[in-house]
C-alpha cells in the first residue's frame, strides 16, 4: 500500500485549518500531520514531521508566507509548498512564486481542486489556478525594460562615478581609492563609454539625475 501523502497546513486562521484538515482527512492517500498557526510554528512542525506537501497562507502575522516559503525550501528543497490564499495581486504572488511556490490556489477553490492539487505535487506536477496562470503567461508577453546604462557599470566604475560627481580630479580618486591614475583613466573612459556621455561633466550630471550620487 502506498504511504500517504504527509500535509503541513500552515494559516493563522483557525476555521480555515479545520475546514481544511476535516475536508482533506476525507481524501484518500492524503494525512494531514500538523496545523501551524504562523511562519515560525510552520518550519517547526516541517522539521518535525517532514511533510510532502505544505499548504500555505500568505498573509500571516510575522514572518508572512513568502518568507516562510523560502526559509522552508532553504531547509528542506524536496518539499512542495502550495500556496493557498486569497490574495492575487502582483506584489505577492510574484516574490512566493520565485521564492518556489510549486501550485498557487486561491481559497475559493473547490476541496476536490486543493486535493487534485495535493496529489499533483507529490508526483512533482504543479498547478497554478487559471488566473493566477493568465497573469503569468502576460507578465512573460512583456517586452522586458532595456537595461538603464549604469546598471552595467561594475562596482568600482560605480565607486570611480561617484567620486567624479563629488568633483574629485583623476589623482584625487586615485589616493582615495587607493589605486593608481592610470587605472582612473582607464575606469573614467569605460564609464563615459557606457553611460553614453562625452565627459566628466556629463557623468556627474548623469549621476545626481539618476540618484546614484548624493
Amino acid at each position: 500500500m502506498e504511504q500517504p501523502i504527509k500535509v503541513l497546513l500552515v494559516d493563522d486562521h483557525e476555521m480555515v485549518r479545520i475546514g481544511l484538515a476535516a475536508v482533506l482527512g476525507t481524501e484518500d492517500q492524503i494525512e494531514v500531520v500538523g496545523e501551524a498557526s504562523n511562519g515560525m510554528e510552520g518550519i517547526r512542525l516541517a522539521q518535525e514531521y517532514r511533510p510532502d506537501v505544505v499548504l500555505m497562507d500568505l498573509v500571516m502575522e510575522g514572518m508572512d508566507g513568502i518568507e516562510t516559503t523560502k526559509k522552508l525550501l532553504q531547509l528542506y528543497p524536496e518539499c512542495k509548498v502550495i500556496v493557498l490564499t486569497s490574495y492575487l495581486d502582483d506584489e505577492k504572488m510574484y516574490p512566493v512564486i520565485e521564492a518556489g511556490a510549486f501550485s498557487y490556489l486561491l481559497k475559493t477553490s473547490r476541496a476536490s481542486e486543493i486535493a487534485q492539487a495535493i496529489r499533483a505535487a507529490a508526483r512533482g506536477q504543479s498547478i497554478l489556478e487559471s488566473q493566477v496562470a493568465a497573469k503569468m503567461m502576460n507578465r512573460f508577453r512583456q517586452p522586458k525594460q532595456a537595461a538603464a546604462p549604469h546598471e552595467e557599470l561594475t562596482e568600482r566604475e560605480m565607486e570611480v562615478l561617484r567620486l567624479i560627481a563629488k568633483g574629485k580630479s583623476n589623482q584625487e580618486v586615485a589616493d582615495e581609492l587607493y589605486i593608481g591614475v592610470k587605472t582612473v583613466k582607464f575606469h573614467v573612459t569605460n564609464i563615459l563609454a557606457k553611460l553614453g556621455v562625452e565627459d566628466r561633466t556629463q557623468a556627474a550630471i548623469y549621476a545626481f539625475k539618476n540618484g546614484l550620487a548624493e
